[in-house]
């Protein structure tokens, strides 16, 4: 178990009914249920200023689409107890992007704020002088933040001690040693004409992690070769 205060996760978004369904399955539900995460979703719009609830403008200087205003985000952070010391994260393009190491860092954190961007993007003061940090998932454009923030929710979380069941698992995932995990088989033996490999089957386990360290190489250097160290000259 934690040992401490659960993670406290916020969620700020114009679109609060998004996250209803995620957080309440599978891991992340059964991890709020026991207290080990607890995670809050603000409307961003409760904090407009105006009877329409407007959170976005026309940009300056003329070009398509709506940016978000700074107002609401200012005031939409600012009424989560404790924002000055959490970790203030804006979901964007324009971010750091998310990697294992990342997810680590954060889920050491006592309390994130996901920020969830929409339209042509968030005023850049939010982002100069609201946000700590900057994260993207990937190198594509989503129609918003909130399938990013989920992302990080559920990458973090599974980190918290006790989310995971098997901890150790954690421990040989793809990205956790550097490297893409080896493959994965279970019964049937023999499906369609396809086996698995012998060697799983074999009962020895010193030779069964040899081969899993070498497919977790093997495959590393098939599909991700920019993970693996530079060669060095000469």
């Amino acid at each position: 178990m934690r040992g401490a205060p659960p993670i406290r996760i916020d969620l700020v978004t114009i679109f609060p009914e998004y996250f209803e369904v995620p957080l309440a399955l599978s891991l992340l539900g059964r991890a709020r249920a026991r207290g080990l995460i607890d995670a809050r979703v603000h409307d961003l719009r409760d904090h407009a200023t105006d009877r329409h609830r407007t959170v976005d403008d026309e940009p300056f200087g003329g070009g398509p689409g709506m940016v978000m205003k700074p107002e609401p985000w200012f005031a939409a952070v600012e009424a989560i107890p404790g924002w000055r010391a959490a970790r203030r994260v804006l979901l964007t393009p324009a971010g750091r992007r998310l990697d294992q190491g990342l997810a680590e860092d954060l889920a050491r954190q006592a309390h994130l704020i996901l920020m969830c961007g929409r339209y042509e993007g968030v005023d850049e003061r939010v982002a100069d002088h609201l946000a700590t940090d900057q994260v993207s998932i990937g190198d594509y454009v989503l129609a918003g933040g909130e399938a990013a923030a989920l992302v990080v929710v559920e990458a973090v979380a599974r980190l918290v001690p006790g989310v995971v069941g098997d901890e150790a698992s954690l421990q040989e995932e793809s990205f956790t040693t550097g490297l893409l995990d080896f493959p994965h088989y279970t019964r049937p033996a023999e499906f369609r004409g396809m086996g698995v490999p012998e060697v799983l089957v074999s009962g020895n386990h010193a030779e069964i992690e040899r081969w899993r360290r070498e497919e977790a190489a093997r495959r590393t250097r098939a599909r991700r070769p920019d993970l693996l160290p530079p060669l060095s000259a000469g």
